[in-house]
């Protein structure tokens, strides 16, 4: 299949790459290549391509400063995701767009499913969820997938955060109020490679399987990566942001399970796996 994929430098787009590369051509766009704010930019790139499958990893994911830069984040969020939206359907491509498990509050009690009601509590959110308003409006050949707590050896990312950490002191403090489940973003490209081979359209959460808190998920990185670093357990409270964050993302694949959809792992042994590489990219960089 002939792929275009916007945000290629990230985390999740750099894993896409690599995935479908080994059997599609792919088309990695990066930011400084487009813009997806700009609708005409858009709408000739796609026509000019003409691909089958085109994949939307571009977001303004800075969720402090969405709340400093409301338009941006409405811009790269909401708008951009409709122009990509409006040129997948002029040449009929299947469109996978990225959300957020943002679009919730995080205030219910265990996971939630994609039929449960978003309820924003942040900039960010809001304009995530409008983005995926948007693609529904135009365009039926949709695969929303809602992500949490992705990581890689690419980019910023909370297990890349963890070991640059434990590596400089001797303890560290990590918030054991905040659920979520830890996501590879290979994981996710695969999935979509999966997804890709159907039309099976629709509204998904994707992330792996289980949950655990941010300081359960900071204990296992030091634990599996040798390291000494004693974790402390704190408050959300003890870290005061700018944005709220939800207390609660974990996310149930519902509608990937009813189907026979999902290959996503459990999220302590997909860290076992990915944790070499992340480090050994740590190490190249150093």
């Amino acid at each position: 299949m002939r792929v275009l994929l916007f945000g290629a430098q990230g985390q999740l787009g750099r894993e896409i790459f690599e995935i479908l590369s080994e059997k599609h051509r792919v088309i990695p766009l990066t930011r400084s290549q487009a813009d997806i704010a700009d609708l005409d930019r858009v709408l000739k790139l796609i026509e000019e391509i003409s691909p089958q499958v085109i994949i939307n990893t571009a977001a303004f994911t800075e969720v402090d400063t969405c709340e400093l830069q409301k338009e941006k984040a409405f811009l790269v969020n909401a708008i951009g995701p409709r122009n990509i939206a409006i040129g997948a359907e002029r040449v009929k491509a299947k469109l996978f767009h990225i959300s957020t498990d943002y679009v919730f509050d995080g205030k219910k009690e265990g996971p939630y499913y994609e039929y449960d009601p978003p309820s924003p509590i942040n900039v960010y959110g809001w304009s995530k969820l409008l983005g995926e308003k948007m693609v529904k409006e135009q365009t039926n050949r949709f695969f929303i997938l809602r992500v949490a707590w992705l990581y890689s050896p690419y980019r910023n990312n909370f297990v890349k955060t963890i070991l640059k950490l434990a590596k400089e002191k001797e303890e560290i403090r990590v918030v054991d109020d905040q659920w979520g489940t830890p996501t590879s973003a290979r994981d996710v490209a695969r999935q979509i490679e999966l997804l890709m081979r159907t039309e099976a359209y629709g509204l998904y959460h994707c992330t792996s399987q289980g949950s655990c808190s941010r300081f359960e998920f900071a204990q296992q990185i030091i634990r599996l990566s040798g390291l000494k670093t004693r974790v402390i357990p704190v408050k959300s409270s003890e870290f005061p942001t700018l944005a709220k964050r939800p207390s609660n993302s974990v996310l149930e694949n519902f509608m990937l399970k009813i189907q026979g959809f999902d290959i996503m792992p459990e999220w302590l042994e997909s860290l076992k796996k990915e944790l070499p590489r992340i480090i050994e990219g740590l190490k190249e960089n150093e």
